[in-house]
């Protein structure tokens, strides 16, 4: 039986198989596209598990200034919720105009220019790792909350869990979307009960009053100005509530069709959820009294050596009593949903990061799948960097969360200016057509569309623009100059891969100079000793029928070069061999140079260098082989009008590349042939002949210009 009939993914290494299962072939690429149940979970995650930690930050920051300022909460939660509306539907629109997954990035590039667009894209990638960082140490906070003994493990526990997120994702979309759509269901369902059963027992006369209630807090003096500073920094704070939107707009490919209404219904349906949860949560911690300190010792009586319960935390055992079974539900749910919401990165990310490899602004290797049809190499550097982030803040959310949302409002802002442009473009468009009736019926119906757009839009940029500049004001000194410092940085390297991509293709498009039929084709043996693998070289040269053949010998010492002349005598090789002195020992820079005055002197165009190489089975074995080899051929590829021809040997230790039994130690006796095979196993034989024509296997070309 052919090799070709074997299960899918045998040559893969077991241990990936294990992790993240067999490779999928091209044509179940639809199968992995998601309803709007499942999609629901994998984009919106981030989305509404922000309402877990968006109004502990709003009260939070508000708490500095002392108990009177939780009056301004009401009406900072208010602002967020009209944001979050007008956000949802200008995304709507974002959707319906530009559906091909580009989101933000896409709009800015064509209706602002290269520069906003890679701004845009630099924005959002810098604000994916920082989801993964942010929700992860959230749900590590609330995990700590419910187990305060693992608080010394806090980063170990954040890593560990990114590291699970990244393999789960690995798996492909949709098993990751089952994964995710049961925690994240639990938690929407579990924090609206806790919210309707706090509201109830208020409306009877039985609140709910949260354990930090009993905690006076320890105001900061504050001017005329710095209030207003704490408001505006309370409500950008509280916007974080907003981050997430933005991925269904990059995440359109990934729905079923009919992609566009599936992908505007999922952004609905995530808007109203967590405006009802961001809304409900907000109402229940006032109304329990909770206090959430920005540092624990501000709270007069609390033991500042404690980490504080989170906001979710302190509402759930209010509401439903310290250690209860719905107190642990909450508390799970929450935490694995915050843990969850890094997903939604993990989907954005490497979308993003396809599309900007497919414009030549990012390594192409982000636009190939993987085994599971899943952009993997995107998703493997987005888990090394927050891993990254979040080893170096320490798992901390009171610091990270400073550096979060003001790369998704700069996406935000630059993306409703182009979809503002967008549409002005349409309105002039409509106008120029054919003044015929049934035109004019039609043009009248996208006029009134492109309006609507227009007037959604505008206000949307308006009002991400003015969060923008207050989340700026507010979270620069706290920390975010660092997002504004790598913002650019990461533009400029991606303009500086395209300018790189656009000149390579320039450089390697054929031109009226370009030809076919070079003249002379010479093909060199490199022979060190007169071995098998040298042999098989040899013969494979003879067997291309060059032009011209010989081989050529480095002597770095004299008495090798003279065992070689003679058993080359003795053996009657048929073929020319060629001493090159070399009396600085090297090896690459005396066959290039021999390389260079034969062309020279005999105009050859075309020379292959055919040089063997072992093949080995154990990873140990690659330290001892090839070194000199992959020297020789990496110097040789420098030299215009050269192709290297790798010849394999192949060692006893190879067998282990087809499963079979070899011996691995050094010192014993060689397997000399292979073991037998299991009567089920069959493979394809090889040709009968000499041992060294059995196991010597076709040369691999690797041609150069």
């Amino acid at each position: 039986m052919s090799n070709d009939s074997r299960e899918p993914g045998a040559d893969s290494p077991i241990a990936k198989r294990l992790l993240i299962g067999d490779p999928l072939t091209s044509e179940k690429l639809d199968d992995q596209l998601l309803p709007k149940k499942m999609a629901l979970p994998i984009f919106a995650s981030d989305a509404l598990s922000s309402v877990a930690y968006a109004p502990q930050e709003l009260l939070m920051i508000l708490l500095t200034g002392g108990l009177a300022f939780l009056a301004f909460s009401p009406w900072v939660a208010a602002a967020v919720v009209v944001l979050l509306i007008v956000v949802v539907v200008s995304y709507r629109q974002l959707i319906k105009a530009y559906p091909s997954g580009g989101g933000d990035y896409e709009v800015a590039s064509k209706n602002l220019g290269e520069v906003p667009g890679v701004v845009v894209a630099s924005a959002l990638l810098v604000d994916y790792v920082l989801t993964v960082a942010v929700s992860v140490a959230s749900g590590v906070d609330n995990i700590i909350s419910a187990i305060p003994e693992l608080d010394i493990g806090r980063v170990e526990l954040a890593v560990g869990f990114v590291i699970v997120i990244v393999i789960v994702n690995l798996r492909g979309v949709r098993e990751a979307s089952l994964l995710f759509a049961v925690p994240t269901y639990v938690f929407i369902g579990s924090v609206v009960v806790m919210i309707v059963v706090g509201l109830a027992r208020t409306a009877l006369g039985n609140p709910p009053i949260a354990s930090s209630a009993q905690y006076a807090v320890q105001a900061e003096s504050l001017t005329q100005a710095a209030v207003i500073l704490l408001v505006l920094r309370a409500f950008s704070s509280g916007c974080s509530a907003l981050t997430g939107v933005e991925a269904v707009s990059n995440g359109v490919p990934a729905f079923r069709k009919p992609k566009i209404r599936n992908a505007q219904m999922t952004l609905t349906l995530m808007g109203g959820i967590a405006i009802v949860l961001f809304a409900g949560l907000t109402i229940l911690a006032l109304v329990s009294g909770v206090h959430y300190a920005e540092n624990p010792c501000h709270l007069i009586g609390f033991d500042c050596d404690n980490p504080q319960p989170s906001l979710m935390a302190q509402v759930a055992a209010a509401t439903f009593g310290m250690g209860s079974i719905p107190f642990y539900v909450v508390q799970a749910a929450t935490a694995c949903v915050l843990l969850l919401a890094a997903n939604t990165a993990f989907n954005g990310f490497p979308l993003l990061g396809s599309v900007l490899a497919r414009d030549g602004y990012a390594p192409k290797a982000l636009n190939t799948r993987g085994d599971r049809l899943v952009y993997s190499n995107g998703m493997i550097i987005l888990g090394i960097v927050a891993i990254g982030v979040l080893v170096v803040y320490q798992a901390n959310l009171t610091t990270l969360i400073q550096l979060y949302i003001i790369g998704v409002f700069v996406s935000f802002s630059l993306g409703q200016i182009g979809m503002v442009r967008h549409w002005r473009r349409s309105l002039r468009n409509l106008r120029a057509l054919p003044k015929d009736a049934a035109a004019q019926q039609s043009a009248a119906s996208e006029r009134r569309s492109a309006r609507t757009g227009l007037i959604i839009n505008s206000l949307g940029a308006a009002m991400t623009v003015f969060v923008l500049v207050i989340v700026t004001i507010t979270k620069f000194t706290h920390g975010a100059w660092l997002v504004f410092i790598a913002i650019p940085i990461l533009a400029t390297l991606m303009i500086g891969v395209n300018r790189y991509y656009r000149d390579v293709e320039h450089e390697i498009e054929p031109d009226d100079q370009t030809h076919f039929g070079a003249e002379g084709d010479v093909a060199i043996v490199l022979v060190g000793r007169l071995q098998k693998p040298v042999i098989k070289a040899l013969d494979y040269a003879l067997a291309a029928k060059h032009d011209q053949t010989f081989a050529v010998h480095i002597a770095v010492n004299a008495e090798e070069s003279e065992l070689l002349q003679r058993q080359w005598a003795e053996h009657k090789i048929p073929m020319q061999l060629i001493i090159v002195e070399s009396p600085y020992r090297t090896f690459a820079s005396p066959l290039a140079q021999f390389i260079k005055e034969w062309r020279q002197k005999h105009g050859s165009s075309v020379v292959t260098v055919y040089l063997p190489q072992y093949i080995v089975g154990h990873w140990w074995e690659s330290i001892l082989h090839n070194r000199r080899a992959r020297r020789i051929a990496n110097q040789l590829m420098l030299i215009h009008g050269v192709s290297i021809t790798l010849v394999p040997w192949l060692l006893d230790s190879s067998e282990l590349i087809y499963g079979r039994r070899s011996r691995p130690l050094p010192g014993q006796e060689r397997a000399g042939l292979p073991a037998a095979q299991p009567a089920h196993h069959h493979r394809a034989t090889r040709p009968a002949g000499p041992p060294d024509q059995a196991r010597a296997s076709p040369p691999a070309e690797r041609p150069h210009s």
